[in-house]
């Protein structure tokens, strides 16, 4: 588990609307040996929800912003191409590290979340092997090795 500045694991975002893809992430990290905090949310307005701890995240406030959120692109109530949009234009939102992790291979949808700000563009594997050396890989690159801004590691101003 890796640690924020002040000691506190870094925490991992989640969106993701399919319930067999959350469980199957949620097992790959744990099969990857990533113990990091692993919080899920089920649509783009749940995703800003959380991340402006608002409406069911109000209790959240003395938490860390998440020091990495994987986005799915094909949700409904907000997609994750419009939340992204949203994120990357928020001074308080934009310097968190987002991956996409979809579906899609869609070249127009890597070049538009590039465009967006993405940080990484990953089609879902196929296996569970597979995605369990996607997670390592994330968790190797992401929490190991990269240096986070500080409203992703300590508690938020």
């Amino acid at each position: 588990m890796i640690m924020g500045r002040e000691n506190t694991p870094i925490t991992i975002l989640v969106a993701d609307d399919d319930a067999d893809d959350r469980m199957l992430i949620e097992d790959a990290f744990e099969e990857s040996r990533l113990n990091n905090p692993v919080d899920f949310v089920e649509n783009g307005e749940q995703l800003l929800q959380y991340l402006r701890r608002e409406s069911a995240y109000a209790d959240m406030q003395d938490r860390a912003l998440p020091g990495l959120i994987l986005l799915d692109l094909n949700m409904p109530k907000m997609c994750g191409r419009t939340a992204l949009g949203i994120i990357k234009k928020d001074p308080d939102l934009q310097r968190i590290p987002v991956v996409v992790l979809t579906t899609s291979k869609a070249e127009e949808d890597i070049i538009r979340t590039y465009g967006l700000g993405v940080s990484s563009f990953i089609t879902k594997p196929v296996t569970f092997d597979r995605l369990v050396e996607v997670v390592k890989t994330i968790g190797n690159y992401w929490i190991e090795i990269v240096a986070l801004p500080p409203e992703c590691t300590s508690r938020a101003a």
